[in-house]
């Protein structure tokens, strides 16, 4: 029952804070929301590729950072864009392998 409880004062908790930015900004209950939905979409999606890349990459330090830190999607974009990118090596070609006899 206290789950249940919860459940119902975290979603009067977004309510009030929706209908007060919706106030604020006079945008409507309905665009705040759909707003706030199109952004959490956008922001799980980069997260996600940013996670798998840097756990690919066996960086446990950039997994971490980007698993606590929440900046909508801009650190996640500059890790798989820029960061990720950083002390990459060209991979050694097969004919560059073999060497001469």
């Amino acid at each position: 029952m206290a789950f249940i409880e919860s459940m119902i004062l975290a979603s009067q908790a977004y309510n009030n804070a929706f209908s007060a930015i919706a106030a604020q900004t006079g945008i409507s209950l309905a665009a705040v929301s759909l707003l706030f939905g199109i952004v959490s979409l956008w922001s799980l999606a980069w997260k996600g590729i940013a996670l798998w890349k840097s756990a690919r990459k066996k960086s446990p330090v950039w997994f971490i950072v980007l698993l606590a830190v929440n900046t909508i999607g801009i650190l996640e974009i500059l890790y798989i864009f820029i960061f990720s990118k950083i002390g990459k090596e060209k991979p050694i070609s097969v004919k560059a392998r073999k060497t001469k006899k």
